[in-house]
């Protein structure tokens, strides 16, 4: 059983726990919103320059000149596996999952005799991967010194991995991020950024446009600027999801443990007062028998 002083401890070191999860509780709170304004400010354009992609790309017969970003390697043997995660942990679940939907996706690969790769964006998912996977990563990069994610920090990476592409390290390129939902909610995604997916049918209706639209200089010399933009951008878009979903999950985590500790708290202190009174209970005792001894 444990003694008085070690409950008054322990009572102690709860309640500082308690306060420095409160605390985090709160700076995420006050991140969360930004965060939040940045992600739902990124999906319009993305979604955009996505449709407009797939427009273009359904509206132009491939030839020798199409990019590769649009036609593809013409195999599917190699697989990247792009995998966004944040660089602190104390944020749930919210790895985990991204990290999850990762794994399950590059096991399915493997078992159908396909060969996996991993570009790792965030340092959190490297442990795991890395234990699973040996060898299979081909880069990484963190973001631990940035305060808010911005353009300028994704076109690199975009840019790296259209470079990997170009040179043949592998056929197709999926990407896993949360997408921000609330708070409470926060949606691990798979999107396909290599080759483009273009859909059957496109045209103007792929891109809500109703009109006849007419391309100058032509839709391939758009292509040519716009395929390796759109990377940029939806990898953009993917790490500002990332950001706000990170803070929501983070203050939610930080929320519970919060309570928990305050549920400890009362346990441990309904605890130590029962054997507080136990002890003063037993000297009482004790010396009402040595006063009846005399």
């Amino acid at each position: 059983m444990a003694t008085l002083k070690s409950l008054k401890l322990r009572i102690a070191s709860v309640k500082s726990t308690q306060k420095i999860t409160k605390a985090m509780k709160m700076v995420a709170a006050a991140k969360l919103r930004r965060a939040q304004e940045a992600a739902e400010a990124g999906r319009p354009y993305a979604s955009r320059i996505e449709a407009v992609v797939a427009s273009l790309g359904a509206r132009i017969t491939p030839g020798p000149q199409t990019s590769k970003m649009l036609t593809g390697s013409g195999k599917e043997e190699t697989y990247l596996l792009v995998v966004c995660t944040s660089d602190r942990g104390l944020a749930g679940a919210f790895n985990a999952n991204i990290v999850k939907a990762a794994r399950q996706r590059a096991q399915a690969l493997i078992a159908a005799g396909k060969t996996v790769k991993f570009y790792l964006v965030g340092k959190k998912g490297a442990a795991v991967i890395r234990r699973l996977f040996p060898g299979t990563i081909i880069a990484s990069t963190e973001f631990a010194g940035v305060k808010q994610i911005a353009f300028e920090h994704a076109a690199p990476i975009a840019d790296d991995i259209a470079a990997r592409y170009e040179a043949g390290e592998f056929d197709v390129a999926y990407m896993y991020y949360a997408k921000f939902q609330s708070a409470l909610v926060q949606e691990p995604t798979e999107q396909q950024i290599l080759p483009v997916p273009v859909q059957a049918g496109g045209g103007e209706a792929a891109a809500g446009v109703s009109a006849a639209v007419e391309y100058e200089p032509d839709e391939e010399g758009i292509l040519a600027d716009l395929l390796p933009r759109n990377l940029s951008v939806q990898l953009f878009r993917a790490l500002l999801e990332n950001a706000a979903s990170e803070q929501g999950s983070r203050m939610t985590a930080m929320d519970n443990a919060t309570r928990n500790a305050g549920d400890m708290i009362n346990r441990l202190s309904i605890q130590y007062n029962r054997q507080r009174q136990a002890a003063i209970t037993t000297e009482l005792v004790e010396i009402i028998s040595g006063a009846e001894a005399l």
